[in-house]
């Protein structure tokens, strides 16, 4: 899933976090939600603006930001 559509950046919201959409809602707190034990439909009933694929979305930016920190040569 290519998440660049999903998964925005900008400065001047939650201080420069990774967030869904533009909204003020962090990819960090929907992965805690889901570590936590949260089904994507219960995150997404609890947070209407959000839909599924944004979920997934959250999910494919988590696993490409670590694909690329295990990539780091070990200095």
């Amino acid at each position: 899933m290519d998440y660049r559509d999903r998964i925005t950046i900008e400065p001047g919201k939650l201080g420069g976090k990774p967030c869904v959409r533009g909204l003020r809602i962090a990819v960090y707190d929907v992965l805690d939600y889901l570590a936590g034990g949260m089904t994507p439909e219960a995150i997404v009933a609890d947070f209407p603006d959000l839909e599924v694929e944004d979920i997934r979305a959250c999910l494919a930016f988590a696993a490409d930001r670590e694909r690329r920190l295990v990539s780091i040569p070990p200095s």
